[in-house]
């Protein structure tokens, strides 16, 4: 009898467990957001060229191959070599195809066509055969040892021309994006041969499955000699991750936080890049097409107008990739900005002497510079926030100095400020610019078009509001409440004791608005200040609003800074924000 009952509760804890896990598996796989990503399409039908490659090459490497992809006239006129553009290099991933390359090549054709093919890129892929190197590492030596020659191969395909190349840039997707930082650990592989490295979705930090010894080797191989020689290692490296919709590869693998002190490299996940701000899975990733699109603008402006190739100086590299996936102002990117610039005094300068103010441009026959003097509002308020909804690239905010109402020349104040969906915005702390006298907003004349520009002045702690996290094992029973009464455009709830991966809650935001005719879009976003992160849901208020709120990467332990729920609302709404423990969740983290 004992027995027996010894036996029941032994079956009854292994089901529990399994539906613990099952619940886990479900939420890993199903409870995502859903592909918001846009398709990539060919104008032209895409064509592949072999690559001949030396016979010795092509005898020792009888399974793989190169090509390089093409479009219609272009295409065919690259069928005579030598070539004249930019190459590039795609490595293809566990089971993957060399015709990835088509989304990227297509779209980089495309912007070489608006800009006359004054500069184009010349994309290369591999064909791996399709190996399933996640599954067996036998094949990752031999892959990278490839690449190699096919390096040296490419290169002499511009031999001759004036603006040759002497480097190549690498896109890795997947296991491809550890295969290209491996070739650093190759005994004759001269460093210099890759001028740039774009890995997406790739599992740097471990393998997904460690299924044989060739793949846990390889790894340590390729990572201890990236971390031993970190300080020599001069390749800017980006990796792209794709946010919880890639249950294939977590993106906490493709993040490279043992490089914290190599300067030339950046991990991002793809909900944070400015303009993509999506999550991808493990193959929409190298089709995404707001992604691809950052990408591409991202290698035009890396070009030097003097080599006609991408630029060696490490620097604005890094400059580039931190414009096009870290921060975005909605301006053209620039190398040496024009800090001050030249105001037009014969256009109407309006003095605004309100803390609160809104102005509705619509069809504008001048120019108009609104004018806030600064003195007085530095003694009740601590910081200052614009908002514009025109999305356009010219410079719209300025700042005078020591001034009494008007100045020749302002301090643009543009490139401080952040695009988002919607808006692009700036906040400015009032004590960090001692020497301004005046804040200044440049609505610009327009004909058919209507935007919105708001500026408010306001004390830091009427806009910074704490919201503890409820306890892990609270199930869900339980939740914690802030509701914002004030009427501003711009709030930061601050998420008190939440940096755990194992953590996981739901935040739901409920707006109600007053008197109002039509929705507002209202913006919501997570920011993680310990790595990039980030994620935004847009809503339209008066609405409920559901965010999930879990981490790829845990806090560091020394780290100080508090998640944030960033929210940029509407002053005719109200909005109560609800935190509560996601028991589900929290088992999908575990799980994955």
């Amino acid at each position: 009898m004992f027995l027996h009952s010894v036996n029941l509760w032994n079956l009854a804890f292994y089901v529990f467990m399994v539906f613990l896990a099952t619940l886990g598996l479900w939420d890993v796989f199903f409870d995502f957001e859903e592909n918001k990503c846009s398709m990539s399409y060919m104008f032209e039908y895409p064509e592949y060229q072999k690559i001949e490659l030396p016979k010795k090459l092509a005898k020792r490497y009888p399974a793989y191959e190169l090509y390089l992809y093409g479009e219609g006239s272009y295409a065919e006129e690259h069928k005579i070599l030598p070539l004249t553009g930019i190459p590039v290099l795609f490595l293809p991933g566990n089971a993957g195809s060399y015709k990835q390359v088509r989304s990227i090549g297509s779209i980089a054709l495309r912007k070489a066509e608006d800009i006359d093919f004054k500069y184009h890129f010349d994309f290369f892929s591999v064909n791996f055969n399709e190996e399933l190197v996640a599954l067996y590492g036998g094949s990752l030596q031999k892959q990278t040892k490839f690449v190699h020659e096919c390096i040296k191969t490419i290169l002499k395909l511009y031999k001759g021309q004036e603006f040759a190349p002497k480097s190549v840039a690498i896109i890795g997707h997947s296991m491809g994006g550890l295969v290209a930082r491996a070739l650093l650990t190759l005994k004759n592989f001269k460093h210099d041969l890759i001028n740039l490295l774009i890995t997406q979705a790739t599992p740097h930090v471990a393998p997904v499955m460690p299924l044989d010894r060739f793949i846990t080797d390889f790894y340590t191989t390729v990572n201890n000699y990236w971390i031993l020689n970190a300080r020599h290692i001069n390749l800017t490296t980006l990796s792209v991750a794709g946010g919880f919709r890639d249950y294939q590869v977590r993106s906490g693998l493709t993040f490279l936080p043992k490089l914290s002190h190599h300067t030339s490299a950046l991990s991002v996940v793809s909900s944070a890049v400015p303009k993509t701000w999506v999550s991808t899975d493990h193959l929409s990733i190298v089709w995404c097409k707001q992604l691809q699109l950052t990408t591409v603008r991202a290698f035009f402006d890396l070009i030097d107008a003097d080599t006609k190739q991408i630029t060696q100086n490490s620097k604005k590299k890094l400059s580039v990739l931190n414009h096009h996936f870290i921060r975005h102002p909605s301006k053209h990117f620039e190398e040496n900005p024009a800090i001050i610039s030249d105001l037009t005094v014969t256009s109407m300068w309006v003095p605004v002497k309100v803390s609160k103010w809104t102005y509705v441009a619509y069809n504008e026959s001048e120019k108009i510079y609104f004018t806030f003097p600064l003195e007085n509002h530095r003694k009740i308020y601590t910081h200052v926030y614009c908002q514009s909804t025109m999305l356009d690239t010219n410079s719209w905010i300025f700042a005078c100095i020591n001034s009494t109402s008007m100045c020749l020349q302002g301090v643009d104040l543009s490139w401080k400020a952040e695009l988002l969906p919607t808006i692009k915005y700036l906040t400015l702390r009032l004590q960090d610019y001692p020497s301004l006298s005046h804040l200044v907003v440049y609505v610009p004349s327009v004909h058919g078009s209507k935007f919105v520009v708001d500026c408010e002045f306001f004390k830091k702690e009427k806009r910074y509001i704490q919201l503890p996290v409820t306890h892990l094992f609270s199930f869900g029973l339980s939740s914690r409440k802030v509701v914002l009464n004030t009427n501003g455009l711009y709030y930061n709830i601050e998420l008190l004791n939440f940096g755990q991966i194992y953590q996981a809650f739901k935040i739901n935001v409920v707006s109600k608005c007053s008197a109002v005719k039509e929705e507002i879009t209202s913006i919501y976003k997570l920011h993680i200040p310990w790595s990039y992160e980030d994620s935004l849901t847009i809503a339209q208020a008066p609405s409920s609003t559901e965010i999930s709120l879990k981490l790829h990467i845990a806090q560091p332990e020394n780290d100080t800074h508090v998640a944030l729920l960033k929210m940029y609302t509407s002053s005719d709404c109200r909005y109560e924000v609800t935190v509560k423990t996601s028991f589900s969740q929290i088992l999908g983290q575990v799980v994955a």
